[in-house]
């Protein structure tokens, strides 16, 4: 019963304009601590009587209060024969906060107005049932597309268990990510590299491979006045090659950790260590992208953002294993050869084989340009 009712909740959801104006605020509400939740969802909610606002709130922090809670108390008595609409399906089990399907209940509210089946197994209905069991009218759909998208890194690794992978490239108009002698500081202006760093601060986790780390000896860290946090520095580096000397392992700035192979050397893994890196030894060889992320998956990494170079990048592609991509293109030519290209990997032999991306939106951040793309579905 549960299941045919969620097949099918989003078609019978009851939707106005009212609701859609609510909702959207509520939507605003929860972008607005958008890099703050993980690995939470990003949740907001605003209760409404005789047309008016009464309460209003987003989650901001783990181990925080909910949306609800911070709603339900700004709306104090007046939340009683309200409705409340809420991002996401209210939880309806005990975690690091109570149930938030319990306040509303308790709260009194008249109706709930949802945009958002929570995907988490301990949630997924539960609490729009338990509303529902208690009298509360509830209508669920109510602007699903952009909640869903809000939420595109929770809701993709709770129906996986491994990060959403974000591909960041950036490259000359030929498509060349340095010279071929190395050379690539800087490809991009001001801009488009302060958008990385905005980028960056919103994903759990920044992967480059050993060759990047040599070549560029990088921080991977968000370098902005208002950063709010540091996501973890993952290195690919099979046998280990990584200098323990390297910026990013004394900086303190946040964890740095380093995947191999089995066979990496036990006197290398130990001077990393010393310097201050998490070593990570698969049981492989070497390193593939579905047992990368899964390992990931395992370690609470939602979402990883791939700033690697062109074996990195053609790994993922090879792999078909990203989610986006952000392609930052500078209005320069380098040419050449040998110059090195974004993707490397097997590539492959008949154009129809090509991955297919659809463009979401292009933009101007400077004198450069970004496109936002997605693979295509199907």
């Amino acid at each position: 019963m549960l299941r045919s009712w969620l097949d099918g909740a989003a078609g019978k959801a009851v939707i106005n304009m009212n609701d859609e104006t609510y909702m959207n605020f509520a939507l605003d509400l929860a972008v607005s601590a958008s890099g703050q939740t993980s690995p939470n969802p990003l949740v907001g909610a605003v209760i409404v009587k005789n047309n008016q606002i009464v309460g209003m709130g987003a989650h901001l922090k783990a181990g925080t209060p909910h949306a609800e809670v911070h709603a339900v108390r700004m709306a104090g008595d007046q939340a009683q024969g309200a409705t409340a609409y809420v991002t996401l399906e209210p939880c309806s089990h005990y975690g690091r906060t109570p149930p938030c399907a319990d306040l509303l209940i308790e709260s009194r509210v008249d109706r709930v107005v949802v945009a958002s089946v929570d995907p988490n197994p301990e949630v997924k209905g539960r609490g729009i049932e338990k509303l529902k069991a208690a009298g509360i009218t509830v209508e669920v759909g109510v602007l699903k597309e952009k909640a869903d998208k809000i939420n595109s890194f929770f809701f993709h690794y709770m129906k996986t268990a491994t990060p959403y992978v974000t591909l960041k490239a950036a490259a000359t108009l030929d498509g060349k990510t340095a010279s071929y002698t190395g050379s690539s500081k800087w490809i991009t202006g001001e801009r488009a590299r302060e958008d990385v760093h905005l980028n960056r601060m919103k994903h759990d986790a920044i992967l480059i491979g050993a060759g990047t780390a040599a070549a560029d000896d990088p921080s991977l860290n968000v370098r902005l006045d208002h950063a709010f946090r540091q996501p973890v520095r993952i290195i690919l580096d099979t046998s280990l090659r990584t200098s323990p000397t390297a910026k990013m392992l004394h900086d303190k700035g946040a964890p740095v950790w380093i995947i191999c192979g089995s066979g990496a050397d036990e006197k290398r893994k130990q001077a990393l260590e010393a310097a201050g890196a998490d070593i990570i030894k698969l049981q492989e060889e070497t390193i593939t992208i579905p047992v990368l992320l899964g390992k990931l998956g395992e370690k609470n990494i939602q979402s990883l953002y791939v700033e690697g170079g062109a074996a990195v990048h053609g790994s993922f592609l090879d792999a078909a294993a990203f989610q986006e991509l952000h392609y930052y293109i500078a209005p320069k030519l380098i040419g050449g050869k040998t110059a090195f290209p974004v993707f490397g990997g097997r590539g492959i032999a008949l154009m129809e084989e090509a991955a297919e991306l659809v463009v979401e939106s292009t933009e101007t951040l400077g004198e450069d340009m970004k496109i936002t793309a997605f693979p295509k579905k199907g």
